[in-house]
């Protein structure tokens, strides 16, 4: 293999494996600081070695493999003592020794069950602020690069780069120990590893940049952590609506691709590949989070949002009307830019594209839609079906020029073409 394609192939495992490699290394050293250096150095080991000796038959277990042998040198090396029998019981809890007396009671007491959740939990801690518990975590164990956190909040690379370092800084100066909360610790941080989750499925469903038009990875590792986070916590409805919402929405990921990995827009999937099964789980969820007395909950809203989507059999039986007014109630509950641009593309449905038009305009002076590429590409849609066919085109080559995905630049682009060919 070419060195080139050798590094594109760890780069792309490198985005999907190393938030398990961290979460594992933070999990054995109890430190994220040393677990981000000791994953480097996996990194490099790899890029020297993989050229000499060929890319293993499992690449990611050989990742894993060489960042526990690295965690365990280092907890070693520490030469730890009596009172630093912690770090050792997390040693010996990954490793299949056997604890006794207070470690043992201790870990049982961890009712997480899984590595990367539980450091999610323990990085979404409350001495920071909400949105530097969410921009950290996204970065360290989500996986995210600094301008897809920024997207995800609308704000600027700067700004989100910023944030990221003060929120390290501020764990490290106030010597908050990278650990697993406590049971009775969670709730406090249950709202910012929801956005996490929630972020990171977002991420993967449509991703920002790149040549692919999604991450079914992230999806998958999200949606993989909701379920484990309803069996942890099965009376928070906002987890419960979370899991609907994600369910709901990656029904759908068979049918949102060709074969060539070009998009497939809602209004021409083939809703036969929509996956039944998991509309279901879906809508159980929704179900369960309703009878938890959370059906006004964000997360609850959105899923009953997804969940109208799924119960259409054919796009033209779509309740656009339950859809507007659902996103009327969102935005009462989570007032938001993007929630409004939603309910303009609901409203244009159930009312025409008259009755939007002036909503999506009026989106147009808010700083935080600046950059953002749906804004421009919503205002093409809506002009094209008023028959402005030269103003939608320069919104679709607007749109264009904002995304960072290459799969929705070609699309914006194409949708641009049809708007000169027929004016």
């Amino acid at each position: 293999m070419k060195a080139d394609d050798l590094h594109r192939r760890l780069d792309a495992l490198w985005r999907m494996e190393s938030p398990k490699l961290l979460a594992r290394l933070a999990r054995i050293t109890g430190n994220i600081d040393t677990a981000e250096e000791l994953a480097q150095d996996v990194l490099l080991a790899a890029l020297e070695r993989w050229p000499r000796e060929g890319v293993p038959d499992n690449p990611a277990a050989w990742l894993m493999t060489a960042a526990k042998h690295r965690g365990i040198d280092h907890v070693r090396q520490r030469q730890l003592h009596a009172r630093k029998q912690d770090q050792f019981g997390i040693e010996l809890t990954l490793y299949g020794a056997d604890m006794q007396g207070d470690d043992a009671q201790r870990f049982a007491d961890d009712d997480i069950g899984d590595d990367l959740l539980r450091l999610v939990f323990a990085s979404c801690h409350p001495v920071l602020p909400m949105e530097s518990r969410v921009a950290l975590t996204l970065r360290l164990l989500g996986g995210l690069s600094t301008p897809e956190i920024a997207r995800a909040f609308l704000q600027q690379e700067a700004t989100v780069a910023q944030r990221i370092v003060r929120a390290k800084r501020a764990l490290a100066s106030a010597r908050v120990p990278f650990e697993v909360p406590r049971k009775a610790e969670l709730p406090e941080r249950l709202d910012a590893v929801l956005e996490v989750l929630y972020l990171v499925f977002n991420e993967g469903y449509a991703a920002t940049s790149g040549e692919d038009w999604m991450r079914p990875a992230l999806c998958e590792e999200a949606l993989r952590l909701g379920r484990v986070l309803a069996g942890l916590l099965p009376t928070e409805p906002e987890v419960s609506g979370l899991l609907a919402l994600m369910e709901l929405q990656a029904s759908r990921i068979p049918a949102r691709t060709r074969a060539d990995g070009a998009p497939v827009l809602l209004a021409e999937q083939h809703r036969a590949r929509w996956d039944r099964l998991q509309i279901q789980r879906g809508l159980q969820a929704l179900e369960h989070a309703r009878q938890l007395g959370g059906a006004d909950g964000p997360y609850a809203l959105q899923a009953a949002l997804a969940a109208c989507h799924a119960r259409a059999s054919r796009f033209e039986d779509t309740d656009w009307a339950r859809i507007a007014a659902l996103y009327a109630r969102l935005m009462r509950v989570a007032p938001s830019p993007v929630v409004e641009l939603n309910r303009a593309v609901a409203v244009g449905r159930a009312q025409g594209a008259a009755s939007a038009l002036p909503i999506v305009e009026a989106l147009a002076c808010d700083p935080k839609l600046r950059d953002y590429a749906p804004l421009p590409a919503v205002r093409g849609d809506l002009l094209q079906q008023l028959g402005r066919l030269d103003e939608a085109r320069t919104a679709f080559a607007r749109a264009a020029t904002l995304t960072g995905n290459a799969r929705e630049r070609e699309a914006l682009l194409a949708r641009a073409a049809a708007c000169s060919a027929s004016a």
